[in-house]
């Protein structure tokens, strides 16, 4: 399977002044969860389940920038985290912390390619 980017991250050092830029100059739709210290964000028409609806569209999300996200971060789909992981380190690069599990949705994993760039894996539940 070809891994399509399904996701994007860009972290913030002033929550207020990001969603202000984010909505002024590019119109996004920020979604904040808070108990995640998390904001989901929508670039494109979304259905009822958040989930975009038109072809080529890629929503994603902002949060603090912090020590796992310094910058953007580009966020790959995958069948198998694991696997891929093990793929990553065979080829150069490393792991950057555990899978996780995301609600009922999926798991996602950080890593860090043979240049250092930081990068994300998606697995979809199921």
């Amino acid at each position: 399977m070809t891994s399509r980017v399904v996701h994007f991250e860009v972290p913030f050092d002033d929550a207020d002044r990001a969603y202000a830029f984010y909505r002024e100059v590019f119109g996004w739709n920020l979604m904040p969860i808070p108990e995640m210290d998390y904001t989901g964000v929508s670039t494109g028409p979304t259905n009822d389940q958040g989930m975009p609806t038109e072809p080529g569209y890629i929503g994603g999300g902002m949060t603090p920038r912090g020590d796992m996200v310094p910058a953007p971060v580009i966020t790959l789909q995958v069948d198998d985290i694991d696997k891929t992981l093990a793929m990553v380190e065979d080829h150069g690069g490393s792991r950057a912390g555990d899978k996780i599990q995301v609600a009922e949705m999926g798991f996602a994993a950080y890593f860090r390619d043979s240049e250092g760039n930081l990068m994300g894996l998606w697995q979809n539940a199921g």
